[in-house]
C-alpha cells in the first residue's frame, strides 16, 4: 500500500529551512494549532513603520478570523496589503548539558495573505456567535445578544488558510556526543496552560453554569 505524500510547502515563503524536519504542512497540525489558540499576532506596516499587534481569533472551517473596532488602524490597513499572522504555543524548557543545546518544545503556525472584511450581515451574527462559543460552550446562549449599533461599530475580518506553515518541537535535548558526560541535569521542564478557579462579579446572583463549573477540569 502506498503511504500518502507529505505535504509540500504551499508557497515559498512559507518553506522552512531552518530545522526544516520540524515543520509541517498538513492542514490538521494547522488547524489544531489555531484551536488551540485564543490570541494571534498580526504584522503589518503602515507610515508609521512596523507593528505586530496581538489581537483574538477564532478559526471557522479553512478561514481565520479577527474582529474589532471600525476605527481601528490595524484593520483599515489590513485591506491593503498582505499580512503574516503568527500564533505560538510553549510547551516545555528543554535543558541540555551544554548551553547552546538548549531548546524549546512548540507549536507553532504562520499564516499569509490578505484579509477581507466579512460583508454578509447573516454571516457577521453567525460567526460572531461562534467565536462566543469558542471562549466559553453555552456562553451565547445566556449574555444579551449584540445589538445594531454594536454590530454596525464592528469589523469583522477573516483569512484564508491556503498559505501557512506549522513548526513543532517535542522531546528532549539533543546534546552533542562529548557533552553527555557533562555533570549536569538535562531533560524537559513542561509548560502548560492551565485554567484557573473562576472569580465571580460580586454584583453577579447567578449561580454559575455548566461552563464555569467544569472550567478547571478542561
Amino acid at each position: 500500500m502506498t503511504e500518502p505524500a507529505t505535504p509540500a510547502a504551499p508557497s515559498a515563503r512559507t518553506r522552512m529551512r531552518r530545522v526544516s524536519t520540524n515543520a509541517h504542512y498538513d492542514t490538521a497540525t494547522l488547524h489544531a494549532i489555531i484551536d488551540d489558540a485564543y490570541l494571534c499576532h498580526i504584522a503589518f506596516t503602515d507610515d508609521h513603520g512596523s507593528h505586530c499587534i496581538p489581537t483574538a481569533c477564532w478559526r471557522e472551517d479553512g478561514h481565520l478570523y479577527i474582529h474589532g473596532s471600525n476605527g481601528s488602524r490595524m484593520l483599515k490597513r489590513l485591506t491593503e496589503s498582505e499580512t503574516c499572522v503568527t500564533i505560538t504555543h510553549l510547551d516545555g524548557l528543554v535543558m541540555a548539558r551544554s548551553a547552546f543545546s538548549h531548546s524549546m518544545n512548540y507549536r507553532s503556525a504562520m499564516i499569509y495573505g490578505r484579509f477581507e472584511v466579512v460583508t454578509d450581515e447573516a454571516e457577521r451574527h453567525r460567526t460572531m456567535e461562534a467565536f462566543m462559543e469558542k471562549l466559553a460552550p453555552g456562553r451565547q446562549a445566556e449574555v444579551r445578544p449584540g445589538s445594531d449599533k454594536e454590530y454596525a461599530a464592528t469589523t469583522i475580518m477573516r483569512i484564508a488558510l491556503d498559505e501557512a506553515a506549522c513548526k513543532v518541537r517535542s522531546g528532549g535535548p539533543t546534546d552533542d556526543e562529548e557533552d553527555l558526560s557533562w555533570p549536569a541535569w538535562a531533560g524537559v521542564l513542561p509548560f502548560a496552560r492551565v485554567p484557573m478557579k473562576p472569580v465571580v462579579d460580586p454584583a453577579c446572583i447567578i449561580d454559575a453554569p455548566a461552563y464555569v463549573i467544569g472550567w478547571q477540569k478542561w
